[in-house]
């Protein structure tokens, strides 16, 4: 079983990440984190984003891809990843992983200033979409006569 492999195939919809033989490949399940060997029980299953690590056949460098979810299809002799999104470890730095969450600070308060307070709530044009969809109860037509505070009788 020493020179058992697995043939790996890493897909994003961008591009080809990853194809070749591999020993052994630890990525994150749905149920928690696999790791698949040669011969592995067929099985198709989510996958959350974390890390997908290979152990390339003869040795060498373990392989490290960033995914950010997907699908994996395990045959015994053939791993598929289709992932959402990925990336590889080599390709990474430290400005692209800070970038990203700032990009999403930036759009938050964007979205926040258009048509929101402070507190993320609708402005007066929400209101007035809110009030015409759920018009109060005590709400009159405007063709209705005035309504009177007191009974008094007419002369």
């Amino acid at each position: 079983m020493a020179n058992a492999t697995i043939h790996v195939d890493v897909v994003s919809a961008e591009e080809s990440i990853f194809s070749g033989e591999a020993e052994f490949v630890v990525l994150p399940g749905e149920a928690g984190e696999l790791g698949i060997y040669p011969r592995h029980t067929p099985l198709i299953t989510r996958i959350k984003p974390g890390a997908v690590r290979i152990t390339p056949a003869g040795g060498g460098e373990q392989q490290l891809i960033f995914v950010a979810g997907g699908i994996l299809e395990v045959q015994p002799k053939l791993i598929t990843v289709l992932a959402d999104t990925a990336i590889r470890g080599k390709d990474l730095d430290e400005a692209k992983a800070t970038e990203a969450p700032q990009a999403r600070r930036r759009s938050a308060a964007q979205r926040q200033g258009q048509g929101r307070d402070r507190y993320g709530r609708g402005r007066a044009g929400d209101a007035r979409r809110a009030a015409r969809r759920d018009p109060p109860s005590c709400a009159r037509s405007s063709k209705s006569p005035p309504r009177r505070s007191a009974i008094v009788p007419r002369e």
